[in-house]
């Protein structure tokens, strides 16, 4: 087998503007980040690409932003919004704990889309459920930040600006490696919690900060929402 023919096997799927293309109107991404850590907001971004598309140096740029190192990610968060429509949408730890972080994601999302300074009328979303009440129709698609280019770029923008917000933190409350785990429980997160205790920023309805504090591992089910309140629909692949 050729050499070239055995590289082209093994390279993995890129994001393309497929989904864009088959909407009509204008469409918007949107991804979230920040649902596993115990500190911290969760974060979604939503995004408006342009009707020409991205330059082809910054379309290289955009992939799963789990995927993309920090310097590529970082490179094309500072260029996306030259191109594009972006807004961010945040729930607050206190609405984690409230609202339990399915419905926080939820929240995150619409907030992001709402946010938006021209209304789409299409948002393709990451995963397999829907915010209610959004500001236009939507389509989930299961892994589409590796998929789908506007999700992608949602992804990358939400994860910078996250990881910047959670930097921040970490400059207020050294101690836990924010600067570095921006909020996933690592070991030098979990040490921190052990030496200094938990913060205002901790997730007190995540079970390793409920077990720190001697509470229940589980939180009153009753005071928990169903997140069967949400519309979760077949994915689009």
């Amino acid at each position: 087998m050729d050499v070239r023919e055995t590289v082209r096997r093994k390279r993995k799927p890129r994001p393309t503007l497929r989904f864009e293309n088959e909407a009509t109107g204008v469409v918007c991404g949107v991804d979230e980040v920040g649902c596993a850590p115990l500190a911290g907001p969760v974060v979604a971004a939503a995004i408006i690409l342009p009707p020409k598309g991205l330059p082809r140096k910054l379309t290289a740029l955009i992939n799963d932003s789990k995927i993309v190192p920090q310097a590529k990610r970082e490179a094309a968060a500072a260029a996306l919004p030259d191109y594009c429509f972006i807004s961010f949408g945040e729930a607050s730890v206190e609405e984690i704990d409230s609202i339990n972080i399915y419905h926080a994601r939820m929240l995150a999302m619409r907030r992001a889309v709402a946010g938006l300074s021209v209304v789409p009328q299409l948002a393709l979303i990451d995963g397999n459920a829907t915010p209610k009440e959004l500001c236009c129709s939507a389509r989930t698609i299961v892994d589409g930040d590796a998929k789908c280019l506007s999700i992608a770029a949602a992804s990358i923008v939400a994860k910078v600006f996250r990881d910047a917000y959670m930097r921040g933190l970490a400059e207020q409350f050294p101690g836990y490696g924010w600067e570095t785990n921006v909020g996933y429980g690592t070991r030098d997160h979990r040490a921190g919690m052990a030496k200094l205790g938990i913060t205002p920023h901790h997730r007190r309805s995540f079970a390793p900060v409920r077990l720190h504090l001697g509470l229940p591992l589980f939180p009153d089910p009753s005071m928990l929402p169903s997140v069967q309140d949400d519309d979760e629909e077949d994915q689009w692949n």
